[in-house]
């Protein structure tokens, strides 16, 4: 896992890039992606320790090449008192590009959590694909998540997407999971690992066994 605060790098033509952050504190990336990059990202907020951890992550990603490609992934599971709060930034400045952001957060008790994702599609961006998927559940009355998906698109030849829910666990599934003698604890926790699933499938195996294992473990 990378260990790194402020960064400003740029992927340059056919490049391919991967990073994970795990719980990062003050992350703050600019990444300038040319002509026929790649680029991964994880940001993960997965502590079981540290019950008052508070972190801050910004993610600028500048698309300046054709057929640039664009993945974020992130998801945090908080408890207790632990705050999360990331931003977002993916400008496509020019066509043929393709972007992805996925990001799921499960709070719970008294944590709080937010995410802002800004989505831009300039004029010169034609034949772009972008989309932006942000949910989120909530376990407690106490917990409050705060999401503002932004979308501005100057592009006329363009398919782009942005979404945001925030809601509990879905009781018809846990009802019928009990009626095939499941416990309610275990129901919940098999369904939480099936919303985190897309996020978690993308990692490595190896780094897929460390966050189930610390998901088991804060559940």
């Amino acid at each position: 896992m990378l260990n790194s605060s402020i960064q400003h790098i740029t992927l340059s033509i056919g490049e391919k890039c991967e990073l994970v952050f795990l719980n990062e504190s003050d992350m703050d990336w600019h990444i300038v992606q040319e002509a026929d990059s790649f680029l991964r990202v994880h940001i993960l907020f997965l502590s079981e320790n540290d019950v008052t951890a508070q972190w801050q992550s910004k993610l600028f990603v500048e698309q300046n090449g054709a057929n640039c490609r664009t993945e974020i992934y992130a998801m945090g599971l908080l408890h207790d008192t632990q705050q999360a709060h990331l931003l977002t930034r993916v400008y496509h400045n020019i066509g043929g590009g393709y972007s992805s952001q996925i990001l799921k957060f499960v709070l719970n008790d008294q944590t709080k959590g937010s995410f802002r994702g800004e989505l831009k599609i300039l004029p010169n961006a034609q034949q772009t694909e972008a989309h932006q998927t942000n949910r989120n559940i909530l376990l407690s009355r106490q917990a409050d998540m705060l999401t503002e998906p932004q979308l501005e698109i100057y592009a006329d030849d363009v398919k782009a997407s942005h979404g945001a829910t925030t809601g509990q666990l879905d009781e018809s599934a846990l009802f019928y999971m009990q009626q095939r003698c499941i416990s309610h604890d275990t129901a919940a926790k098999l369904l939480l690992e099936a919303f985190f699933n897309e996020v978690i499938s993308t990692l490595s195996d190896e780094q897929q066994e460390q966050i189930r294992e610390t998901i088991h473990r804060i559940l």
